[in-house]
């Protein structure tokens, strides 16, 4: 991807772990690199199709200059969490803060953090059969829309889907989302199973009734695993209840393991 590159932008500003730097302040020097497609741009030559690269050095200052923190690492994140924030066509970034006049008992020419974040695209499964199992999927959706890093992009139907797992139950209601998120995946565990448990869900039996449940299905092509999330889910490629409306947003999605598409493991199932 292309990228549009801000290098040496000065900033005095108060950021540190003494109380001088927090009082007197200091210079900080700050490198940016913005991934985005600039062709539109390019052949147009209309500014409206590109990041004003000034508007981002005004962001910047701001961010700066409007609170002090004690350290760059977090004025680095500031930064990146503001430009991928308020610029759409920004999918990543790269930001670098300097601190030339470090207040370290040896010379050095600088310290600097340096830091790469980016736009994720992650598909989540909705169910629910305890209540009004509508809406519930409704306010997860704006639970999720109401985290600042994060926000609904798809919304597949919602379809009746007879108990999965061997428990007598009610019948489902799922649905599949799809968000873009500035979260890592334990961020997002941690965030789904937050409003989880807002909507009242108890984890008594396994495969059993909830109010609501949300599943994590896919995080861009990553394969991770730890000892509380497997991505992809384990389990997606083999329910109907997962691939029916994921088809529905993102039939053309490949499964990071299995190399087919939605569509293709939604059809596997019809022929089983």
């Amino acid at each position: 991807m292309d990228s549009i590159n801000i290098k040496g932008l000065e900033v005095f500003a108060h950021h540190g772990v003494y109380r001088e730097e927090n009082v007197l302040g200091q210079k900080f020097v700050v490198d940016v690199s913005m991934q985005v497609s600039t062709q539109e741009a390019g052949r147009s030559d209309d500014i409206r199709k590109s990041v004003n690269y000034g508007s981002v050095c005004d962001g910047i200052q701001k961010v700066m200059k409007n609170r002090n923190y004690k350290l760059i690492e977090t004025v680095a994140e500031e930064i990146a969490d503001m430009i991928l924030l308020t610029y759409d066509d920004v999918r990543g970034v790269n930001v670098t803060v300097k601190k030339p006049w470090a207040p370290v008992m040896v010379h050095v020419d600088t310290v600097s953090v340096s830091i790469s974040r980016k736009k994720h695209t992650a598909y989540l499964g909705l169910g629910s059969n305890i209540g009004d199992r509508e809406s519930y999927l409704d306010m997860a959706i704006d639970e999720l829309n109401k985290d600042k890093y994060t926000k609904v992009t798809r919304v597949s139907d919602f379809i009746e889907t007879e108990p999965y797992g061997g428990v007598e139950q009610d019948d489902f209601l799922n649905g599949c989302l799809e968000i873009e998120t500035l979260r890592t995946p334990e961020e997002l565990l941690r965030l789904v199973n937050g409003i989880e448990k807002a909507a009242g869900r108890e984890r008594l039996i396994h495969w059993g009734p909830r109010t609501l449940d949300i599943d994590i299905l896919l995080y861009d092509d990553v394969v991770y695993d730890s000892e509380d999330l497997h991505i992809p889910h384990v389990e997606m490629h083999k329910r109907e209840f997962v691939l029916e409306p994921l088809s529905m947003i993102a039939g053309y999605k490949r499964h990071p393991l299995l190399g087919k598409t939605i569509s293709e493991l939604r059809a596997g199932l019809d022929k089983q």
